[in-house]
């Protein structure tokens, strides 16, 4: 059976000729998953194997009975506005809907009450999202604050909100609960960061109290551009790295393979220390024990 997309739900099934009994064979077999209850699509469907596709078939299936006036928000509208969903949990789709009371977490839908401004509210695909920097304060508010700044730097990352618009969006949310929290984030954000990690790691260099760096920072010798690092100290003669094993995917060049990406980033490596710089790198696992990082630095940042 192939069904189409999005998730059919049963009664379309059941008006296409399809039983109860043939549905639950079908789902016994493997042919066909549930993706909420009465929802259903191809067990050979791609999107089940990728969490935020996987959530985005749950939002298309959650919006065919969703409570009037409810629009898509949090970290459901992040996964539709494309944003990198890290450290949230995705089993359930996330809608608010703009009354004081009535909101409810239920197995696969988490219904939030709060004021809705037009100017908060968007259309994406068809379908009724929160803007983006609503999104982001949203998600500030009701998150830790590392969590909050990675979604707020992609956010400014790639255009889909701006300094001034998570300010307007902050300051209609001045009376709710986690303030004080998304009131740090958008202060704290910076698009100049481009990964999860790079996000990560300025949040763990502002907690161990090391100086802010300068995200992105171009290193030129004599006028010539020799690279741009993840981030750097002029004043203080280091640059640092974060590796995560995606970044050399990125570098590849066509023909490239990643032995060639990883030799082409040491000769820049050492380009850089040629011109008197300490160079620090840290990867996912250093963010877990960040001392050690901080340990280096400090002595990146004492040497002669």
């Amino acid at each position: 059976m192939s069904l189409e997309l999005p998730p059919l739900p049963r009664h379309r099934l059941i008006a296409a000729g399809y039983s109860d009994r043939e549905l639950r064979r079908l789902r016994a077999a493997g042919t066909v998953t549930t993706v909420r209850r009465g929802a259903y699509v191809d067990a050979a469907d791609a999107r089940l194997t990728d969490d935020a596709a996987r959530h985005a078939l749950l939002i298309a299936a959650a919006l065919t009975d969703r409570a009037p006036g409810a629009v898509v928000s949090h970290c459901s509208a992040a996964v539709l506005y494309g944003l990198p969903v890290w450290a949230v949990a995705l089993d359930r789709v996330h809608l608010t809907r703009a009354q004081r009371t009535g909101g409810r977490i239920g197995r696969t839908v988490h219904l939030h009450t709060a004021p809705l401004d037009p100017d908060d509210i968007r259309v994406v695909d068809g379908v009724v999202v929160t803007s983006p920097a609503r999104t982001v304060v949203d998600l500030a508010r009701t998150l830790p604050f590392e969590v909050g700044v990675v979604f707020a730097d992609a956010a400014l990352l790639v255009g889909l909100a701006d300094a001034e618009s998570l300010v307007a969006s902050l300051r209609r949310a001045c009376r709710w609960r986690g303030f004080p929290t998304a009131r740090r984030v958008v202060a704290f954000a910076d698009g100049r960061s481009e990964s999860v990690g790079e996000s990560r790691s300025r949040v763990a260099l502002h907690r161990a109290r090391v100086p802010a760096p300068v995200p992105q920072w171009e290193v030129r010798r004599e006028g010539v551009l020799l690279g741009r690092v993840d981030f750097g100290w002029p004043d203080l003669g280091t640059v640092a790295e974060f590796d995560g094993r995606i970044k050399y995917g990125r570098l590849l060049r066509p023909g490239q393979d990643a032995g060639d990406a990883v030799f082409e980033e040491k000769r820049r490596e050492d380009e850089l220390r040629d011109t008197g710089l300490r160079v620090v790198r840290w990867g996912w696992d250093d963010l877990r024990a960040f001392d050690t990082v901080v340990a280096r630095l400090q002595r990146a940042f004492r040497h002669p």
